[in-house]
């Protein structure tokens, strides 16, 4: 038996943040990831956007963690030289019976800390965008893009800068909750199986989050929320963009509509869409396209035939299904299970690479809290 301060499982971004956090607080962190490399699941298949923090409820940890966290995330790139751009963001009202949705945005936005939208009429659209064809929008300046792996790689340096170590190929299969401290049975890819004393756990492993904690001996299963899988497809635009910022027409239920999203290079993709699933694939289906040129040409009618490929698919873990209200990311610490050094995150979707540092810090205070 071996024994170490902290267990991270899952060295997703956020899973990266957290282990990057508790070691610079002092505390000894060992990261166990299932894959063979850092950041192979949700992390590295969505939209690379840093949030401004618009559309979530006032007071929830999407809300609150988003707003800290952007201003965090572009902190750390700028002094890490880390990959980003403040690219910016307009939301389009399609329809002018939308105009109010733009205007009911802008003030959730307010009561959650960003002060910054601006409501643009159809003509300063045009001015700033001449291929976008709307009735208005708002203007996001702190919206932007990042390098998701350059990050990746960048908070797995610093961990392992302060001490943090990871097993890679390395699958937690069961655990016991017990008088002082969490026993970790784990099994790499060879089927070895290693054990393990950890005075904290953090269950940091996205969509495989709440299997997880199932496997957890002693913690109340009736505290582990159910599990929604959302497939996202993204579509790439083959040539030049004609956009300088990221377009989003207003939000659909489950997701922020097909949008458009622009990568370091300036490339442009559009995606996700929401498309419910029952079990973790990422394949994508080519005829998807249709519906996504029908969306995408009501704010970009020039958008060309046969300018959209498949690109890549992730999976979201929603913590809400189809039809449901949307659902906060679930954090529980040791003060919510009552069953000792444990913190579990489910439903760390977007905006999660946005509020991965703040959700870092908020993992670190309630460990402290213990």
């Amino acid at each position: 038996m071996h024994d170490v301060d902290c267990v991270v499982a899952g060295a997703g971004v956020v899973g990266l943040a957290i282990a990057r956090a508790l070691a610079l607080s002092g505390r000894e962190v060992l990261v166990v990831e299932k894959a063979n490399a850092i950041g192979t699941g949700t992390s590295s298949r969505n939209s690379e956007v840093i949030h401004a923090g618009l559309h979530y409820a006032p007071g929830s940890l999407k809300a609150r963690l988003c707003v800290e966290g952007r201003e965090l995330l572009y902190a750390y790139c700028r002094e890490h030289g880390v990959a980003h751009r403040r690219t910016g963001k307009l939301i389009v009202a399609v329809e002018p019976d939308q105009l109010d949705r733009l205007q009911a945005i802008q003030a959730n936005a307010r009561i959650c800390g960003v002060g910054d939208l601006v409501l643009l009429t159809r003509e300063e659209v045009e001015s700033l965008e001449p291929a976008l064809t709307c009735a208005g929008a708002l203007l996001s300046p702190s919206t932007g893009v990042v390098d998701s792996q350059a990050l990746m790689l960048s908070l797995r340096g610093d961990a392992e800068g302060a001490g943090a170590s990871f097993a890679m190929h390395t699958t937690v299969s069961d655990a016991t909750i017990e008088a002082d401290g969490i026993r970790i049975d784990t099994r790499d890819a060879d089927g070895e199986r290693f054990a393990l004393k950890a005075g904290a756990f953090v269950n940091a492993a996205g969509l495989d989050a709440q299997a997880l904690t199932g496997r957890i001996e002693g913690f109340p299963q009736d505290l582990v929320p159910p599990r929604w899988l959302a497939r996202g497809n993204y579509f790439a635009l083959s040539g030049s963009s004609p956009f300088s910022r990221l377009i989003y027409p207003v939000p659909v239920h489950g997701g922020l509509g097909v949008h458009l999203t622009l990568d370091m290079s300036g490339s442009a993709r559009f995606g996700p869409d929401v498309e419910w699933i029952d079990h973790i694939d990422y394949t994508v289906d080519p005829a998807r396209g249709v519906a996504f040129y029908d969306e995408i040409r009501r704010y970009w009618p020039g958008l060309a035939d046969g300018a959209l490929q498949p690109a890549y698919a992730g999976v979201r873990p929603k913590l809400s299904g189809p039809g449901q209200p949307v659902a906060d990311f679930i954090i529980q610490g040791p003060a919510d299970h009552g069953a000792g050094p444990i913190v579990n995150l489910f439903g760390i979707e977007s905006p999660g690479l946005t509020a991965s540092l703040a959700i870092a810090d908020h993992v670190v205070e309630l460990l402290s809290l213990e």
